[in-house]
């Protein structure tokens, strides 16, 4: 008994000897540390949970990086331009993506660029069924473009392709089969500069990535422009704030306001869009739904917006041909099914039936043409976003944009 005594008294001491010790000779644990909500690790994060078949991009220093998933039709959910803890671009939907339902209608998991096709609507529409209204209740989103997942055919840390086939029919009966492929690739400094004709001023976080999407007819008919042709169409859901406007130049000359559509879904009100001799504003704060579309006849090859908020400057770089046709997807049979917009900007907001977002888009889409049995549609789109000193990237945005970030802060 003295015995244990003895080591019980001895172990006491050891334990009373350890507390006395200095905080640097004890071992610590070092505290699990949460991504915060806002940054690129926190979507990382969250789309490894929830999000099979993810590709991640990412520069050589590592500050760069997009994010890519194969589930979601190899669309770019989101991207950083400083690292895990810079700010995520892309807008999520973290209650549809954890829920693991699948809508009717649409599922906007969200995602900072993803292809779809057009028209929208009109007798030629992919989206509305023969003798269907025009409306949301008769709205569906394709398969291909909405919950398929795509097959990954091959990827390192600058590029990553993806692939898929569908069938389907428009509104006014003709039958499609395509192959469509969608090629990712990060860009680096040099690309970047020779994308925008400028040299990127010291002190300005960016990330780019340009997608190739190719369009196959696989088909044993040809397609004819009497009764229906398909463009490439691509959408990017950003992040909406109170301080985020979109920017869109266009070339001046008379009756400009003609070429410029703003009543897809009723009339914008003058606080919410301002349009001057040569440039746009649009307010992007997911707050009112409106859409609007720049014709081709006037469009030039770049849109963005900026948000005041956080210093961002995003740009888009579309393909733009003046004479050729585009589609028209305007909710209505339509007497010009070819007199569609090349640029369009969507603000999100409530409706009677809820509200998808709230999120913003710049979206951009191709010309048409008619396709022989194997032939191909292709079109490319560059996504630069860049963050850093105000002053700094005024001066960018008054060289690609042509505008003044002070006036557009003030409107």
């Amino acid at each position: 008994m003295q015995k244990i005594k003895l080591a019980l008294s001895f172990i006491t001491m050891l334990y009373l000897l350890s507390c006395d010790m200095p905080t640097t000779e004890r071992k610590t644990v070092d505290p699990i540390i949460q991504p915060i909500k806002g940054t690129y690790s926190y979507d990382l994060d969250f789309l490894k949970k929830n999000s099979p078949g993810l590709v991640e991009l990412e520069s050589d220093s590592g500050k760069a990086k997009v994010l890519i998933s194969g589930h979601y039709q190899g669309r770019v959910m989101t991207s950083t331009a400083a690292g895990d803890s810079g700010n995520s671009f892309g807008w999520i939907n973290y209650d549809l993506i954890a829920s693991r339902q699948i809508k009717p209608h649409i599922n906007p998991v969200g995602g900072e660029e993803r292809i779809w096709l057009g028209p929208e609507g009109g007798q030629y529409s992919i989206y509305f069924r023969k003798g269907d209204t025009f409306d949301l209740a008769h709205w569906w989103v394709p398969g291909f473009i909405d919950t398929t997942t795509y097959q990954l055919v091959s990827s390192d840390k600058k590029n990553a392709l993806f692939t898929t086939k569908a069938s389907f029919a428009n509104y006014s009966g003709t039958e499609f089969s395509v192959d469509i492929t969608r090629k990712i690739s990060l860009l680096d400094k040099s690309q970047v500069e020779a994308k925008l004709g400028t040299t990127l001023p010291a002190g300005v976080d960016f990330v780019a990535y340009q997608t190739v999407n190719q369009l196959k007819n696989i088909g044993s008919s040809d397609w004819k422009k009497e009764s229906g042709l398909l463009s490439i169409w691509l959408l990017g859901m950003m992040n909406p704030s109170d301080q985020t406007k979109v920017i869109i130049p266009f070339k001046p000359g008379a009756n400009v306001r003609s070429y410029i559509t703003d009543n897809y879904f009723g009339a914008i009100p003058a606080d919410r869009l301002q349009v001057k001799d040569s440039v746009l504003y649009f307010r992007a704060d997911g707050k009112s739904r409106g859409k609007i579309g720049i014709s081709p006849k006037i469009a030039k090859p770049i849109a963005g917006s900026y948000d005041f908020s956080r210093n961002v400057l995003t740009l888009i770089i579309p393909k733009v041909d003046e004479n050729v046709p585009y589609v028209n997807s305007k909710w209505e049979i339509q007497k010009k099914p070819y007199d569609g917009d090349v640029i369009n900007s969507y603000n999100d907001g409530p409706t009677k039936d809820g509200q998808l977002g709230p999120f913003y888009e710049i979206e951009s889409s191709s010309s048409v043409k008619e396709l022989k049995s194997g032939g191909v549609l292709e079109y490319n789109q560059t996504t630069i976003h860049l963050q850093g000193e105000y002053k700094a990237l005024s001066e960018l945005a008054r060289q690609v944009l042509g505008v003044n970030l002070d006036e557009v802060r003030q409107w």
